[in-house]
């Protein structure tokens, strides 16, 4: 090791035994009582022991992006992750999955693996250090350097350009980016877009476009629909309501007989009248949702209004509907990342939102990527 990272690991040690009692602390609330204990003190946690493609990541957005890599590749991979978010969801993904531990620990850690893909910022120097002295092929995926994080950037090139001598390949989201990472010593950079934009939704079912504006509240949980409905009003367009979990279709059935009562609105289940000529529909069958979104001029996207954490913006803004999000979609933010022209409000706003959502400009998504490139880099490595 260089005098720098002996430097560094000393620098680590430190502010880990300063850290201790605040992560002793910390671990006693039930949000981190796996992660930081696993991450810390390696509890639970132990090396991968297999060489596999070691995918990197941070959180739950990150996880969801690396999907449609893990499918292609058709093997077991190894994940490693930050919170406990990306590891619930990184389970989806493989049986394999450890909590990545602080860098003090890493090189005790890591073990030679075929391939290790990190996913966008998370540029740690121990873990890109240690994995080429166990000569493993690194390779930084869906790389940016925002506008608003670039001059941080640049005031500890110094530093960064140390992290990308041991970064091989460098698969940027765009020429800007590319600039932007080559003035910090990143080497064989390649710009494939946004790998979060590589597998766009799909219809399968063709519908007419209404003469009517259509609004659709897609994915709704428990709760919204009352809200939605409590925001709605006629002259604002017909209303298309689906839910996320169809044990809920009765009740929000009901919900919505409840408040007809006594209104000149019309309204059918989809399942009984399969077309879109009443005030209010609700879709109470599934696999509709990106063919009824091909319809809409806006979508009300559930999950949001209450504390779920959001669902996919990508699919509404594929088709250019106007998207409305409550403000709870912590969930999704690296998604929302990817649009352009949306519109997050608080509860209490729904209804004013509703009555201007026609003047609202539809969304769309900031450009398009590709998972090739990176197939391609993996299968080369075996």
């Amino acid at each position: 090791m260089s005098l720098f990272s002996i430097f560094y690991f000393l620098v680590s040690l430190l502010l880990y035994i300063l850290a201790i009692p605040f992560i002793l602390f910390k671990s006693k609330n039930t949000k981190y009582k796996e992660a930081l204990p696993a991450r810390f003190f390696l509890k639970d946690n132990s090396s991968f022991k297999e060489a596999k493609v070691w995918f990197h990541v941070c959180s739950f957005g990150e996880t969801k992006a690396i999907k449609p890599i893990v499918d292609a590749i058709e093997e077991e991979v190894n994940i490693s992750v930050i919170t406990n978010t990306g590891y619930d969801e990184a389970k989806k993904l493989s049986k394999n999955v450890r909590y990545l531990p602080y860098e003090l620990l890493l090189p005790f850690w890591i073990n030679k693996q075929k391939i290790l893909l990190v996913m966008e910022a998370e540029l740690w120097y121990m873990l890109f250090l240690f994995a080429k002295i166990k000569k493993t092929k690194t390779i930084l995926i869906n790389a940016r350097i925002s506008d608003r994080s670039y001059s941080s950037y640049k005031k500890f090139s110094w530093f960064y350009k140390r992290i990308f001598k041991n970064i091989d390949k460098v698969f940027a989201q765009s020429q800007i980016d590319k600039n932007r990472l080559e003035e910090l010593g990143a080497k064989n950079v390649e710009v494939i877009g946004n790998i979060k934009l590589a597998t766009l939704p799909k219809r399968t079912n063709k519908f007419t476009k209404l003469d009517e504006f259509v609004i659709t509240a897609g994915s709704t949980h428990e709760n919204e629909e009352e809200l939605i409905l409590n925001s709605y009003e006629k002259e604002f367009g017909k209303l298309i309501i689906v839910p996320r979990h169809p044990e809920r279709f009765e009740k929000v059935n009901q919900l919505i007989l409840d408040f007809i009562k006594n209104k000149e609105i019309s309204y059918h289940k989809f399942s009984l009248k399969n077309d879109f000529s009443s005030d209010i529909i609700l879709v109470d069958v599934m696999g509709e949702l990106n063919n009824i979104y091909e319809i809409s001029d806006a979508v009300i996207l559930g999950g949001a209004f209450e504390k779920i954490g959001g669902h996919n913006p990508v699919e509404p803004a594929f088709f250019n509907c106007r998207v409305i999000s409550g403000e709870n979609y912590f969930n999704q933010k690296a998604l929302f990342e990817c649009i352009e022209n949306y519109k997050i409000v608080k509860n209490s706003q729904l209804k004013d939102i509703m009555r201007e959502i026609k003047d609202i400009k539809p969304a769309s998504l900031k450009g398009e990527g590709t998972i090739e490139p990176i197939i391609r880099e993996i299968n080369g490595t075996r």
